[in-house]
């Protein structure tokens, strides 16, 4: 009787053991997938904030771009004039 009685015993033990296995792999699948959610989210959001900087950068490009072009059209418009002044005060 003793010896049945540890069979069951010993059979509750190992499935007890059976199924905290069981769900300590259940808890680390989940922590996986919410480890793997949690990086894609991230390297989502960084992707994001590239293209926004991405953007900003080349607004800021474009933006210098326009002035040294609207300083150079000035300076060789004033350029010219002297010039002609120059040519008429010669000539």
């Amino acid at each position: 009787m003793v010896h049945r009685h540890k069979r069951i015993l010993d059979a509750n033990v190992f499935l007890g053991r059976k199924r905290i296995l069981q769900v300590a792999e259940r808890e680390t699948t989940l922590t996986a997938k919410s480890n793997d959610a949690r990086a894609r989210a991230e390297a989502s959001f960084r992707k994001e904030e590239r293209a926004k900087e991405g953007a900003k950068a080349m607004m800021e490009y474009q933006a210098n771009s326009r002035m040294v072009r609207e300083k150079t059209e000035r300076l060789k418009a004033l350029r010219l004039a002297k010039e002609a002044a120059d040519k008429e005060r010669a000539g």
